[in-house]
């Protein structure tokens, strides 16, 4: 596989993450929107824990800053393709871990969270996926 296949696919994925992190809060937003909050109590901790899961990401992206430096010292060497490997494993985890402020936005849906702390957890979502483009210089 050519670098520039390589690199195409990791794009293709990282659109994957973004609509697997995003799609589900307007999903149950639609679903249960309109009902009743179940636990009201529960909207500002809930935000809270959302806020709090970005932090999850930060071991995540030292290892992805890592594994991308790494894989730009091995280009055009016999271990490129092990590198690219090892770079989508990394960015791979770190997604998901990036996903997890707006899966919380979703299941904040169900207490009453209001819906512009719902789009801020949505869009730290999107920010910290962003950081996780392969960058041009790689290639």
């Amino acid at each position: 596989m050519t670098r520039a296949e390589v690199k195409r696919r990791l794009a293709l994925a990282w659109w994957q993450y973004l609509a697997v992190g995003l799609v589900p809060l307007p999903v149950m937003a639609w679903a249960f929107g309109g009902g009743d909050a179940l636990i009201p109590v529960l909207a500002m901790p809930l935000f809270i824990a959302g806020a709090a899961t970005m932090f999850l990401s930060l071991p995540r992206f030292g290892a992805y800053k890592r594994a991308l430096i790494a894989t730009s010292n091995v280009l055009g060497t016999a271990e490129e393709p092990a590198a690219w490997l090892t770079l989508a494993r990394v960015r791979r985890m770190a997604m998901l871990y990036a996903c997890f402020p707006a899966w919380v936005a979703a299941l904040s849906v169900l207490v009453g969270l209001e819906a512009v702390a719902q789009i801020l957890l949505a869009l730290s979502t999107a920010v910290l996926l962003y950081l996780y483009r392969i960058p041009r210089q790689l290639s």
